[in-house]
């Protein structure tokens, strides 16, 4: 049996890395990355939680956060696409289209 530490610390690991991915990079398609770094380790934090404490409702939970993840990351790459079509750089600093 693993311990339940060893999957909090790995996840604050994986939240640790995704939160300087978006933070420190400024190409878009890091920071998604980074963002669904942050969200997977909330589902493994989720799923830890729901394997020791043997209640299947946050592995529930887990599934709709998959699911708001997998949204995010059609929306914001077709998005982005959208955006690399007309400037040719997904690089944040550069992108002020939406500004007036």
């Amino acid at each position: 049996m693993i311990p339940i530490h060893w999957f909090l610390e790995l996840a604050a690991v994986l939240f640790v890395v995704g939160s300087l991915g978006v933070i420190l990079r400024r190409n878009a398609l890091i920071m998604l990355m980074g963002i669904e770094l942050q969200l997977n380790a909330a589902n493994l934090t989720l799923v830890a939680f729901s394997r020791a404490y043997h209640d299947a409702h946050a592995q529930a939970f887990a599934f709709i956060v998959i699911a708001v993840a997998a949204a995010e990351a059609a929306v914001g790459l077709a998005i982005l696409v959208g955006i690399f079509r007309n400037r040719r750089s997904v690089n944040v600093d550069e992108l002020t289209i939406m500004k007036h």
